[in-house]
């Protein structure tokens, strides 16, 4: 048995064991100063007074969804560019490439951006690096990886014990690939920088940092059915590779997270721990699709308790999970889709 696969054996004992707790309830009221251009999905900030940070804006170039803007193509995925001051940052590439077609159509120039960022090893959030890496001159981008993203990326494995179809699923139960398929040496080939990230956390720049190591609570567990595969044997996958980025604007912090497999609490509650400063808006996927109506409460209620008041719900938040986030928050609640804009 692998030393990664002790450590998955581990870590998933010492969970169970030592959960932490502590997501509280609030009745802080709603408050929002957004102006919510429901047509086009844009969410654009009032500007402040005293701005101090570099203006923030995020495009979303890739997702499930495309209801707002129908000349753009969605796909099974996530993938956003992030512009703060002048630094240009993809944050994940979806599942096959769209989000290059996309940022065409949008007349958003991507062929050259300074870094870009990969939340974890999953095909639906970096399946269109290489596709990119083939089309653009990337030589001395610099690439943002955990320093395990590569350990056990070929063998990731999504089990479906009842037989529902989802675009990694046949339909039948089973045990489904939901790896990548590229290695260390395809990126590095194309002349791009890999900055592995071996401690909590690395700054971009000033402002911009990304995170790993997330504190799992009891409440918000691993996903039993997310695996890795050693061997003839399924492990429950520990997604040590799992980042997410932070923003700092002058309301607070924007956190960004792909698909939150390690729990959207964890993350968000990790990073303003650790950073101590006020989280804002939170956008991304949340990872609620089959979680449960009290797992979903808990979630909405820390979001209230920690006064976050931008919500962009993304790729595998869940239409459960969605519906009850804009019923409790619809003033901060907005559907973050294919072709959405966020400023600040």
């Amino acid at each position: 048995m692998s030393k990664k696969i002790k450590k998955l054996i581990a870590t998933t004992l010492l969970v169970s064991i030592l959960g932490i707790t502590g997501c509280g309830k609030s009745d802080k009221a709603d408050n929002s100063n957004k102006d919510n251009n429901k047509n086009n999905g844009t969410v654009v900030e009032k500007a402040s007074t005293d701005n101090l940070s570099p203006k923030l804006k995020i495009t979303t170039l890739a997702e499930n969804k495309n209801e707002e803007h129908q000349t753009l193509k969605n796909e099974f995925g996530f993938s956003v560019l992030i512009e703060y001051g002048d630094k240009k940052v993809i944050f994940d590439t979806g599942k096959a490439g769209e989000f290059i077609k996309n940022a065409e159509k949008m007349n958003v120039d991507i062929s050259k951006v300074d870094d870009m960022v990969l939340s974890h090893a999953h095909y639906d959030h970096c399946g269109g690096l290489m596709p990119y890496l083939n089309k653009y001159d990337a030589k001395d981008t610099k690439l943002y990886l955990k320093n395990s993203f590569f350990e056990l990326s070929d063998n990731k494995y999504y089990y479906d014990k009842v037989g529902k179809k989802f675009d990694f699923t046949d339909g039948k139960p089973g045990y489904f690939p939901v790896g990548i398929n590229f290695k260390e040496k395809d990126v590095t080939d194309k002349g791009v920088k890999i900055s592995y990230i071996n401690g909590d956390s690395e700054d971009m720049e000033k402002g911009m940092t990304v995170h790993g190591h997330f504190t799992i609570n009891e409440g918000d567990k691993l996903a039993p059915n997310m695996l890795v595969k050693d061997g003839d044997n399924y492990i429950v996958d520990d997604f040590d590779e799992e980042v997410a980025v932070s923003i700092e604007t002058d309301k607070g912090l924007v956190i960004l997270s792909g698909c939150s497999h390690t729990g959207i609490l964890n993350i968000v509650n990790t990073i303003q721990q650790r950073t101590g400063k006020k989280v804002y808006a939170v956008i991304g996927g949340f990872h609620l699709l089959d979680a449960s109506d009290e797992k979903i409460q808990s979630t909405i209620d820390r979001f209230k308790e920690l006064g976050v008041e931008k919500i962009g719900l993304s790729h595998c938040t869940g239409p459960k999970a969605t519906k009850m986030f804009k019923e409790q928050m619809p003033n901060q609640t907005f559907v973050n889709e294919t072709g959405s804009i966020y400023e600040n």
